[in-house]
């Protein structure tokens, strides 16, 4: 990949890399770290990855990235034994499509939210899924359905309680 196919890799991926990851995480500024040390990760092996390939090689270093931060948080993780009180105006129920759907996804397994936001907001296909995660295909199928089934269960009784 030359210094030109690179920028436009840049241009290209850097806002669906960084949807891709701020939902998975759920942090903005570590959304960011992850997607710069990715396309860090790319500079360096700029000279043996294909500019065809410079997507595919972007999302799974930056999926790769992602998961050893998260495992390395959950093991550092101090545990919060506080107890939040709610004022009375935040407790009265709203219904916002967007931010319960937001809820649902948060709430799925790290597995099944990753493959339902790479075909769902990504628009990859299941190979390309499996790709970018180490699945086979089959894997990325099932975990894709279970997660749409958990999805449209929580909206239902979701629904039902607004």
């Amino acid at each position: 990949m030359t210094v030109a196919e690179y920028n436009k890799c840049v241009d290209l991926h850097s806002d669906a890399l960084f949807r891709f990851i701020v939902k998975n995480i759920r942090d903005q500024d570590d959304a960011r770290d992850v997607v710069q040390d990715a396309f860090e990760k790319v500079w360096l092996k700029a000279a043996e990855v294909p500019f065809e390939k410079g997507k595919s090689y972007l999302f799974t270093t930056a999926y790769r990235i992602m998961l050893e931060r998260i495992r390395k948080k959950s093991r550092t993780s101090p545990i919060d034994n506080t107890l939040r009180i709610v004022p009375a105006e935040e407790s009265k129920p709203e219904f916002d499509l967007r931010k319960v759907l937001d809820e649902a996804i948060a709430k799925l397994p790290d597995d099944q939210r990753s493959v339902i936001m790479l075909r769902d907001y990504e628009g990859y296909s299941y190979k390309e899924i499996g790709d970018i995660t180490g699945l086979t295909e089959s894997q990325v199928k099932v975990y894709i359905f279970r997660a749409r089934v958990t999805l449209k269960n929580y909206l239902v009784a979701t629904d039902l309680v607004a």
